[in-house]
């Protein structure tokens, strides 16, 4: 089973861009003046890719770090425009890292083909897109403080990012994206969860979610102790919060079986038991919203690996529908 959020394991991951890597003139740090969030956020480091890929280093109070972020900016971007353009933050799962979409999926070509941008920070091993509870004595991390605040304003003021928003996940990112949703209401106009935990108190979720954290974390700091600190465990919910998700575009895909699908490369890969509990977490919240009269686009589908090859195509059908909620433009 994979941890953090569920997302299968990547040894060797690229968690930082090569220093071969140069700055685009213009753009080096000390030419650059940057906009602190309110909290003293700040941007820190600038890195080109290439012309529309850049990554950041950003120090964040909330987590009392400095993290990476990806970013792909649209053709027409440039630093000085006066205009704004809409974004997809596009979260990654657990033991990923903030290079997950551009390494695993074809998301820059699909983006390049629209006016919008995409923000694709980091999410912590498994920090689940939560201020972590620490026994009631809250403090750091506060992953949802950093992407939710910190991490808009300083997009928003240094980056031209837009308020026309959309959120996107796989596995543990897919419940991030729902819940932020769900939370702040307003602030995204579509989400998207690829095989996401969206009944995050369903009965044996918290245990197996307990388990796999506890590979590098005492498991009770992120929401508390099952039972105890139900209250917390319920307004980090999904399925709990579900009434707020009214007024923002939901596509919510998941598999069963978690045996191989159509998009899956051959093998001999039995099936994944992290699939399982996402399709049925997925289901769940699916039922809820439809109770709830509120709009849901669902594709539940029966085999499928909890894994890219599974999630490119749900992404590709999932990006017309933001960009539609967006009212973002494509580029002929």
């Amino acid at each position: 089973m994979v941890a953090g959020g569920f997302t299968r394991g990547f040894t060797g991951v690229l968690l930082t861009v090569s220093a071969s890597v140069g700055v685009l003139s213009g753009t080096a740090d000390g030419a650059v003046k940057r906009v602190a969030a309110d909290d003293g956020a700040k941007i820190t480091a600038e890195h080109w890719i290439d012309a529309h890929t850049v990554d950041l280093t950003v120090s964040s109070p909330a987590l009392g770090a400095s993290v990476p972020v990806r970013v792909l900016v649209p053709r027409r971007w440039s630093r000085s425009a006066k205009s704004s353009w809409p974004v997809v933050y596009a979260y990654h799962g657990g033991r990923d890292t903030y290079v997950s979409w551009t390494r695993s999926t074809d998301i820059a070509k699909v983006a390049a083909a629209y006016d919008v941008m995409v923000v694709m920070p980091d999410t912590g091993w498994a920090g689940w897109f939560t201020d972590w509870w620490n026994k009631g004595k809250r403090g750091t991390p506060k992953w949802e403080t950093f992407h939710t605040s910190e991490l808009l304003q300083l997009m928003q003021r240094n980056y031209h990012a837009g308020t026309r928003r959309a959120t996107m996940g796989v596995s543990s990112s897919g419940y991030g994206a729902v819940k932020y949703a769900a939370r702040h209401p307003g602030m995204f106009k579509y989400a998207v969860s690829l095989s996401g935990v969206l009944h995050l108190t369903q009965t044996g979720v918290p245990a197996l979610v307990m388990f796999e954290a506890s590979e590098k974390y005492d498991p009770f700091r992120i929401w508390g102790i099952p039972g105890i600190d139900d209250k917390n465990w319920k307004a980090n919910d999904p399925y709990a919060l579900a009434a707020k998700l009214k007024g923002t575009g939901l596509y919510l895909a998941s598999g069963l079986t978690g045996l191989r699908g159509p998009h899956d490369p051959q093998g001999s890969e039995p099936a994944e038991l992290q699939e399982v509990v996402c399709g049925a977490t997925t289901v769940s919240l699916v039922d809820r919203l439809r109770k709830l009269r509120i709009p849901v686009t669902a594709h539940i589908y029966r085999n499928g690996y909890h894994d890219w090859s599974t999630w490119q195509p749900e992404m590709h059908t999932a990006w017309p529908l933001m960009m539609k909620a967006l009212k973002a433009k494509k580029i002929t």
